[in-house]
């Protein structure tokens, strides 16, 4: 079973390099056609469908299928006005993340025309088909077989092949003659005419270009090829590091003068052990000991990769056709098959057996490299000691996923964003610069709670403060610490902050801030919270 990964590499441009540009254009209501069983034009693909996703202001469209687009749907508009145009237009919700995982996989599934694949999203594959085209009997005949594969798999596509992904992307999508761009022509001029668009630039820079009279590659390269030019074009769009904020960028790129970065979609074979049982089991005993059984067999598919697992997947198949499906993920990564079964033996006890169960399978969905270690000599004494790593995964399957967490500190003044959350075993974030605090107490609420003051004036101590229905009297005051608002983070109306650290009459001691200044053209008379209990 593979999954397929990512691995970054650098594709520069070679003498000779050929790629293969695959436009799904229409990948997203392709694919709900394809999960519906439909084929195209049949049963409900047949009336005006839209895919919607909720947004703020209502469901907006991202894709619609063929009697859509004709009833006057678009992507990007809004439902409403959409119904307005084709009131008969039916909906179904859109799933950016199932139709990426789709493409993740057609790419690794289109390796059969090249050594290697790449994402190119939304709606995109990259294949490189240098050196391989005579093995389909030609360029051609290549095109001719992946078109009638994608046909075959009820996908619209868009072919082209030319000697950099960018030339071959903007044939794809904007050639309308040969999809097959030679080796050794010229490439500026068999893209002379095809529209600025297809550089595969952001909107905001394609508008200006338009401004500018550029409409047209031909446009940009006859009065930007020489240098004064270049230079001219460059001071406008210097500080766009993006390459879809560039056009020099992109078209250097189409046009083969500098490396263009590839991602390819690389299949790695996960480990994956099952049990075909001769009669369908019912008692928890003998689940776990197939389990026990499995555990070990996957340790030792994970020992012969040098992998340990990060997550687990066991699926048990009823006699019904039901799947049960438990997962399991690790703080890091093991191949310990008895700390295997013990974690999932506390995600079995609401396990419904059902008439039996038939089939029980066990899959590494997440593996990371995982070192040969000798064992000790002196095993017996690490039979009473738990690793870290262990005994989070303990708690984790005990308590929930994110019930085990701990503290890191985090570059800011305002005391509630000095320190955030993340995962027990990961690294701790590089040092954002050092800051100074002063005394700062140990326990602060969750969030800062109203209190009512009474002082002297409204920039002067505090005198007496009433919280959670208690009136305290201030017998000692310390301060103030002013802390100003994070105004690159925070709205201009924000109003900084006067710390003090108190004592009451009975000796319990708060930190306590005022918010805002009187007469500081930010709100009213100062509001005051309490944010924390001192030692």
């Amino acid at each position: 079973m593979t999954h397929p990964v990512s691995s970054p590499i650098l594709s520069p441009p070679q003498t000779g390099r050929r790629i293969l540009s695959v436009w799904l254009s229409r990948l997203a209501i392709d694919r709900w056609r394809l999960s519906e069983g439909l084929a195209p034009g049949e049963g409900a693909d047949a009336a005006p469908t839209a895919l919607i996703t909720e947004t703020a202001h209502g469901p907006r469209i991202d894709a619609a299928n063929a009697a859509g687009l004709a009833g006057g749907a678009r992507s990007g508009m809004m439902l409403a006005d959409a119904r307005a145009l084709c009131p008969e237009l039916a909906v179904a919700p859109s799933d950016p993340a199932g139709t990426y995982d789709f493409l993740e996989k057609l790419a690794v599934w289109a390796l059969r025309w090249g050594p290697w694949s790449a994402m190119d999203a939304p709606d995109g594959l990259l294949v490189d088909v240098t050196a391989v085209a005579h093995l389909f009997g030609g360029e051609a005949r290549l095109l001719a077989d992946a078109r009638d594969r994608f046909a075959r798999r009820g996908l619209a596509v868009r072919l082209a092949i030319a000697p950099t992904a960018g030339a071959a992307w903007a044939l794809a999508h904007y050639g309308n003659g040969a999809p097959i761009l030679p080796g050794g022509g010229d490439v500026e001029s068999a893209l002379h005419d095809l529209p600025v668009a297809a550089l595969r630039l952001d909107q905001d820079v394609l508008t200006v270009l338009r401004r500018l009279g550029l409409k047209r590659i031909g446009d940009l390269t006859a009065r930007f090829g020489e240098h004064a030019g270049r230079d001219a074009l460059h001071r406008r769009f210097r500080n766009r590091k993006s390459p879809a904020a560039n056009p020099l960028i992109r078209l250097d790129q189409l046009l083969g003068r500098v490396p263009e970065p590839l991602l390819p979609v690389v299949p790695q074979e996960m480990p994956l052990v099952q049990r075909r049982l001769m009669e369908p089991i019912r008692h928890r005993d003998l689940l776990d000991q197939v389990l026990g059984d499995l555990a070990a067999d996957i340790a030792r598919e994970l020992e012969g990769k040098g992998q340990g697992a990060r997550r687990l997947e066991l699926g048990l198949w009823r006699v019904d056709g039901e799947v049960v499906i438990r997962r399991l993920e690790m703080a890091a990564a093991t191949r310990e098959a008895a700390h295997i079964v013990r974690l999932f033996s506390a995600k079995l006890d609401d396990v419904d057996a059902g008439f039996g169960i038939e089939t029980v399978r066990l899959r590494a969905s997440w593996a990371e490299p995982l070192a040969l270690a000798q064992a000790d000599i002196e095993a017996a004494a690490e039979e009473h000691g738990t690793s870290l790593a262990a005994c989070i995964d303990r708690l984790t399957v005990r308590l929930g996923p994110r019930a085990v967490t701990k503290p890191v500190l985090h570059a800011s003044h305002i005391p509630e964003r000095a320190q955030r959350w993340q995962p027990p075993l990961e690294p701790e974030p590089a040092a954002q610069g050092e800051l100074a605090f002063h005394a700062r107490p140990l326990k602060l609420l969750d969030r800062p709670e109203a209190i009512a003051v009474l002082y002297a004036s409204p920039d002067g101590y505090p005198q007496r403060f009433r919280w959670r229905g208690e009136v305290h009297e201030v017998v000692r005051v310390e301060g103030p610490e002013r802390i100003a608002p994070e105004w690159w983070r925070e709205k201009g109306s924000a109003r900084l902050r006067d710390y003090y650290r108190i004592e009451d009459q009975a000796g319990r001691r708060y930190w306590i801030y005022r918010a805002g200044l009187l007469g500081d053209g930010r709100g009213g008379v100062p509001d005051w919270f309490l944010q924390g209990l001192c030692a």
